[in-house]
């Protein structure tokens, strides 16, 4: 069971859809953004999904919109985890706050972890909309609610933006007006999508260097020396608090007081040899 998953694992290089893609299949959800499983529901589910009988669903809010909704549900989750002994911190301050990046982090784990189970494999006798209902009422997460069949029809088949152009002339400035909205919004949508591009690069160029020191800690030469051990504390710190330096700097400097005194004393032994030698001389 793969509960301590260091920041250099491989599933820290799955991507938003992916991520996104693998909640929606299996939840019969329809989210749209990561921020989206801010409340916990998703993570609580997809625990119930792995370990059948472990997640007391009647407990969790699907509807959780303040804060301390959420974290309700991340109680529940954190039992979950205390029933499963799993290590992983909960930083619940930092993920109600709904902010992408620490999301992303917490479901890219959660996927390495459910996937470590039966090999990922999923539980085709679970009904994730019937787990999701309670007394005959059915609760949704945000984006959840299942699109009708003549929605997804005219989803799949979008109107042309050449078309509502063409149409601007005959329709009046309302139309163009609207058209012109219509390119101002796509051309924002591509401009983010670039930004998010430049960012995963930096991200990937990022990871790759830590993975180089990762792997020049690994050495057996250096494996056992004080400045790699300083490195590795912080390599592998398991929370994102500002100690991870500060514990790194104390362990340096006891190892280094601690090779410091070993010289001193086979100096001094050193010393009182030669003189030993002098006397019997």
């Amino acid at each position: 069971m793969a509960t301590n998953i260091g920041i250099m694992d491989s599933a820290y290089f799955v991507g938003r859809n992916e991520l996104l893609t693998w909640i929606n299949d299996r939840l019969q959800l329809n989210l749209s953004r990561v921020e989206e499983a801010a409340s916990g529901a998703v993570q609580c589910q997809m625990l119930d999904m792995t370990f059948p009988g472990v997640v007391p669903m009647h407990k969790v809010n699907f509807d959780a919109k303040n804060e301390y909704e959420m974290i309700q549900n991340y109680k529940v989750l954190q039992d979950v985890f205390n029933k499963l002994k799993v290590t992983k911190p909960l930083e619940i301050n930092r993920l109600v706050k709904g902010r992408p990046l620490d999301n992303l982090e917490f479901l890219q784990w959660l996927k390495r972890f459910c996937d470590s189970i039966n090999g990922g494999i999923m539980n085709e006798n679970y009904n994730p909309v019937e787990r999701r209902t309670k007394g005959g009422k059915e609760r949704s997460v945000k984006g959840s609610i299942k699109i009708s069949k003549s929605l997804q029809t005219n989803n799949n088949h979008p109107p042309a933006i050449s078309s509502s152009v063409g149409l601007s002339k005959a329709s009046g400035p309302k139309t163009a007006k609207a058209a012109e909205v219509v390119q101002a919004l796509m051309k924002e949508v591509t401009d983010l999508k670039l930004s998010v591009d430049l960012l995963e690069k930096e991200r990937d160029f990022y990871f790759s260097k830590l993975r180089d020191v990762e792997i020049l800690c690994q050495t057996p030469e250096l494996e056992d020396t004080p400045i790699v051990g300083a490195v590795k504390k912080i390599l592998y710190a398991t929370d994102a608090n500002e100690s991870a330096l500060e514990d790194a700097q104390e362990y340096l400097s006891q190892s280094l007081g601690v090779e410091a005194e070993e010289e001193e004393e086979e100096e001094e032994d050193g010393e009182q040899q030669q003189e030993e030698e002098k006397t019997q001389a």
